[in-house]
């Protein structure tokens, strides 16, 4: 092929194809991050169904722990696919990620639970976790690289915004699809198998989208540079091995994505998270108050996308870091003030302290993990929803706690629950009493954080590498960022919580990474928004 037919090739696509590109794309990936957050979203619902009993704490954090594996696999996933993609081609790539994540999430719909076949339930749900996010480290790269080199360079902001849309309606559709099987079932029915059908709905999802992938073609700037062997024989060792490469990689991963990444999961799982397991809000009014913010917000993807184009995308993500950092404190304490004033309240008439020395920290349970007093105590205290100080120990007391005026010697698990019931302590969120505009106003700001922050990145990062490494050059950053600073978010910022008795503190783990992320970006990244893809 001549050089003139080969630039022909790589002439950015015509509008008709252009939005054609972006539907399928972002339909499929939208699905891909559906099957993903089902099990985000029932995590805590899963701590009782896969995992030993005998602590809730220790449950919960199993079960956020096996969350977080699906996010800790994605960078190899990033790798592996980033490379088949750079080879073969972008398209065929994320044929084969969508396959895997639609049947390793309809396997979940189908597993037994720990009480049919004990220890191998985690494990199994652990595998099938794991291979969810190898797929979907293979995805994100490969749809929003497929778009932006299907763009032209004055809109690929706007265009790969499309993109960024897909993980918040993933998201969204997991809570509206749930929630329609908790209207329409009641407790029991979903805890025996109802849970089961968001899952097998992704089948169907899955053969509309391999559907749809099957009629598009390959990227014109892939194209372009096959035809002229300018491809890479060996992506990995250019991309993460060789000099000044690697050197963006690790600036892309410090200095966008991994405040990006915390941002996200803080605006929208954490927040969820918080209303159902320390404010006591009911499944029903959280999915829905965080879902109505979700579709205010969504919008926002696609105008801080087209705002990327005229003004730059570095700026917009930095700044996206700086306000989150600045105001998650007075945000989340707001929650509590407009969602659970009983609560809050409570916790400022009524000081709790517990005594004890031999405090143990689980994330992983298991049938013969032994729990201590004091682990049991503040077990209890933690799924209250309530802080508490930790005091030195008392003399010849395993655990001493004192709930206002009451002194409980020892664990006992009545005795705690009469004592918070006495000293007037409110058992859950009374919805007549959420200020539900204030609510929604501090959950849509948040919202808008993950935009500014999410909506120029796939920009941004296709930008900041060459064509012949793009796929695996962006992905292993994105998957880093997200999968291991924001996903293990709901993780970390428990057990940080249940650590220092203080349900705020884990906070300052978005913020710590949000702060690092504006330092590096400032002094070592710079504006990638007028690159040429078709000119390279």
């Amino acid at each position: 092929m001549s050089v003139a037919s080969s630039a022909a090739t790589a002439a950015p696509a015509t509008r008709a194809e252009e939005r054609r590109v972006i539907f399928a794309s972002s339909l499929g990936t939208v699905f891909e991050w559906y099957d993903f957050y089902l099990y985000a979203t029932l995590a805590p619902f899963f701590a009782a169904l896969f995992f030993p009993p005998g602590n809730d704490t220790a449950a919960l954090l199993s079960a956020f722990a096996t969350y977080a594996a699906g996010f800790l696999v994605r960078p190899f996933g990033a790798v592996f696919f980033g490379r088949i993609g750079d080879l073969v081609g972008r398209k065929y790539t994320f044929l084969i990620t969508i396959v895997v994540m639609g049947a390793a999430t309809a396997s979940v719909g189908l597993m037994p639970t720990y009480a049919q076949i004990g220890i191998f339930a985690p494990i199994i749900l652990v595998t099938l976790r794991l291979l969810q996010g190898l797929a979907l480290g293979g995805e994100y790269g490969g749809a929003a690289t497929y778009v932006a080199e299907h763009a032209p360079d004055n809109r690929r902001g706007y265009a790969t915004s499309w993109i960024q849309t897909t993980a918040t309606l993933g998201f969204f559709l997991s809570l509206l699809v749930i929630g329609l099987c908790r209207v329409n079932m009641d407790t029991t029915t979903f805890a025996s198998w109802g849970w089961r059908v968001p899952f097998l709905i992704s089948i169907i999802l899955l053969i509309f989208s391999v559907y749809i992938r099957l009629k598009l073609n390959e990227s014109p700037v892939f194209q372009r540079m096959k035809a002229e062997g300018k491809g890479s024989k060996q992506p990995l060792t250019d991309s993460f091995l060789r000099y000044p490469n690697n050197k963006f990689v690790l600036l892309a991963l410090l200095g966008a994505t991994a405040g990006q990444g915390v941002v996200w999961y803080t605006g929208q799982f954490y927040a969820l998270f918080f209303l159902t397991i320390t404010l006591k809000v009911d499944y029903l009014t959280a999915y829905t108050l965080i879902a109505v913010s979700l579709l205010i917000g969504t919008p926002f993807f696609v105008f801080f996308g087209w705002l990327s184009d005229r003004i730059g995308r570095l700026k917009i993500i930095l700044a996206g870091c700086a306000i989150a950092a600045l105001t998650y404190f007075p945000l989340f304490q707001g929650l509590t003030h407009y969602v659970n004033p009983a609560l809050e309240n409570y916790q400022a008439q009524t000081k709790i302290t517990v005594a004890a020395t031999d405090c143990n920290f689980h994330i992983f349970i298991f049938p013969g993990t032994d729990f201590t007093a004091c682990d049991r105590a503040k077990d209890f205290l933690t799924k209250s929803g309530l802080s508490f100080q930790s005091v030195p120990a008392v003399g010849g007391q395993d655990v001493v706690t004192t709930i206002g005026n009451t002194t409980l010697n020892g664990w006992n698990a009545a005795a705690y629950a009469e004592a918070l019931k006495a000293s007037g302590y409110p058992a859950s969120a009374d919805k007549s009493k959420i200020n539900y505009p204030m609510t929604l106003l501090i959950l849509v700001i948040m919202v808008l954080y993950v935009t500014m922050v999410y909506g120029p990145i796939a920009a941004y990062l296709v930008e900041l590498f060459p064509t012949k490494i793009r796929y695996t050059s962006m992905s292993l950053p994105y998957h880093i960022g997200n999968g291991w600073f924001g996903g293990m978010l709901p993780l970390l910022a428990t057990a940080i919580v249940a650590a220092s008795g203080n349900i705020y503190q884990g906070l300052w783990y978005p913020i710590g990474i949000a702060v690092m992320t504006l330092v590096v970006g400032v002094l070592f990244l710079k504006e990638t928004k007028n690159r040429s893809l078709h000119h390279e």
